[in-house]
């Protein structure tokens, strides 16, 4: 296919954004001259990271709407008007000029703008959408009636969306499972002798997770444990001074492959993407959903582990930080707990999905 050109639209969070650079990634590795533009916004995780990864990019103006009731939070909302009008003109600007013959989405809500503008030209472009969770997100139930085809992780989401249905598996990185334990024990600065644990809040960092890890780190370290611990960008000076002998704290992680390679076991949210890693990775894990998904879909997502033991499912509700500290020691010593769960983890990986999402797209393009 000579002259392709894509456009990708997604972002906000590591859930959004990460499948859209590894279907871009995907595409490049199997025709190096196609051109891929990538769609994001200015207040989104791509903000940082499209620099870092030197990929071809705009960045709208634009954010979610804010759903609290404060000054900062109105503030905000009454400015969402004029975002959505310099963005919808950056994107018309941007269509004229790149001329896409295919406009990717894969959630949130910078991938919105792109969508509506391909449905709603003259010759309106193909689009096909990837949803990453069980429950669909507003972007992909908007406009699942226009796209030539839905690209899905969960049959849940199926009766949501109704035809042109593609079960594919999330789409990760193409690294992912190929860390180096040499180079991350020396990168992180830990022992190759000692357990380790991973934990983290998605791209984000979490609060719930960053104040449950604050009250216990100090007694896990002393139980011959080592940790690593991403915060996010807005909590990491909030936490930064506990780092010690044997925890790492860090506002993000660009090295995942490392750091899972050299994790023993995973604490942490159980976002989509993030599931699709640690099984990939063939991880251990101990499950902490966020509990105001749309629909409850983390807890959707991570029984699916839980239903083949592959992880351990707590309830953030009634959890406290003393039965996490001993759900964390107990797993962590039990080698042979930790094997099988890691082999169940293996089972559910999808290793392939990208690999099946770009096969649709050169079908869809041909």
């Amino acid at each position: 296919m000579d002259n392709l050109k894509i456009l990708i639209a997604g972002g906000g969070t590591g859930g959004h954004l990460f499948p859209a650079l590894a279907i871009g990634e995907e595409i490049n590795f199997r025709n190096p001259d196609a051109k891929i533009h990538y769609v994001g916004s200015n207040f989104g995780l791509e903000a940082k990271v499209f620099p870092i990864k030197d990929v071809w990019h705009t960045l709208l103006p634009i954010r979610g709407l804010q759903r609290g009731f404060d000054v900062k939070s109105l503030s905000r909302n009454s400015l969402l008007p004029i975002r959505i009008l310099n963005s919808l003109f950056k994107v018309n600007r941007l269509m004229r000029e790149f001329l896409p013959q295919l406009v990717i989405g894969t959630g949130g809500y910078a991938s919105a703008l792109p969508l509506y503008i391909a449905t709603k030209k003259r010759n309106p472009l193909p689009i096909i959408l990837q949803e990453q969770n069980s429950y669909p997100g507003i972007t992909t139930r908007l406009f699942a009636k226009y796209a030539k085809s839905i690209c899905i992780a969960f049959n849940e989401s199926e009766s949501k969306l109704g035809q042109k249905i593609i079960h594919t598996g999330n789409p990760i990185r193409k690294d992912i499972s190929y860390g180096d334990k040499k180079r991350g024990y020396k990168n992180f600065n830990l022992k190759p002798n000692i357990k380790t644990i991973f934990l983290f809040g998605g791209s984000q960092g979490s609060s719930y997770l960053n104040e449950m890890m604050s009250i216990i780190a100090k007694n896990i370290s002393k139980a011959e444990i080592q940790i690593i611990w991403q915060t996010g960008y807005t909590e990491f000076s909030k936490y930064k001074n506990l780092e010690a002998n044997k925890i790492r704290i860090i506002p993000f992680i660009n090295n995942m492959p490392d750091a899972y390679a050299i994790s023993d076991l995973i604490i942490c949210r159980s976002g989509a993407l993030t599931l699709a890693e640690i099984t990939v990775c063939a991880k251990p894990s101990i499950l902490i959903p966020f509990p105001h998904a749309a629909g409850d879909h983390q807890t959707k997502n991570a029984q699916a582990l839980v239903n083949v033991n592959a992880a351990r499912l707590h309830n953030q509700k009634t959890l406290n930080s003393i039965d996490l500290q001993h759900s964390i020691i107990n797993l962590i010593h039990n080698d042979n707990k930790l094997k099988k769960m890691s082999s169940a983890s293996k089972l559910l990986g999808r290793p392939n999905a990208t690999k099946k999402i770009v096969d649709h797209i050169f079908e869809v393009m041909s």
